[in-house]
């Protein structure tokens, strides 16, 4: 009942998807962060997939380049809509419909090349593994940003993180 709740709201008032969509590009901008705490995480993130998946050592030779070019493509598109979004300083009450119109579209494309991507990839990866560890890279992704997220919590002394530009 609540679900239904939430989608007639969607339907009702473009607003809140575009606030939706952007919320979103927001909330993958990071205070920055030192290149020893990237490859400290980037360290972990090997591990804990190749572990998930059990990757052979020879799997493991083929696989790493190929996911890293994958990473790579991801980061950049990410990275690109993150600065497209903050270097705008979108104050959406100033703009006109159509302005607004053309930012969600963005996000949607955005979106969409993002997915492009991953489909592309997915080919890639089932080329050079099994799909059941193809289907295991994909659900070891989603523990280690669960992983990673419950660490920084609880680096934060088990409160909830606040969103960016908050103070605590």
């Amino acid at each position: 009942m609540l679900t239904h709740r939430f989608l007639h709201l969607f339907r009702q008032s473009p607003a809140i998807i575009a606030a939706c969509c952007l919320l979103s590009a927001f909330s993958m901008a990071q205070p920055p962060v030192s290149q020893d705490q990237r490859d400290e995480v980037e360290a972990r993130r090997i591990g804990f997939i190749t572990n998930e998946v059990q990757l052979s050592p020879e799997e493991a030779q083929v696989f790493w380049p190929v996911y890293n070019k994958y990473r790579d493509e991801l980061e950049a598109l990410r990275k690109d809509r993150a600065n497209e979004l903050m270097s705008a300083k979108i104050n959406f009450d100033s703009y006109t419909d159509e302005q607004v119109s053309k930012v969600i579209d963005n996000e949607f494309n955005s979106r969409q090349k993002e997915l492009d991507i991953a489909r592309k990839y997915n080919t890639e990866f089932k080329k050079i593994l099994p799909v059941k560890k193809v289907a295991k890279l994909y659900r070891a992704e989603q523990l280690f940003k669960i992983s990673l997220l419950k660490d920084m919590r609880q680096d934060k002394g088990g409160k909830p993180m606040q969103p960016p530009g908050q103070k605590n």
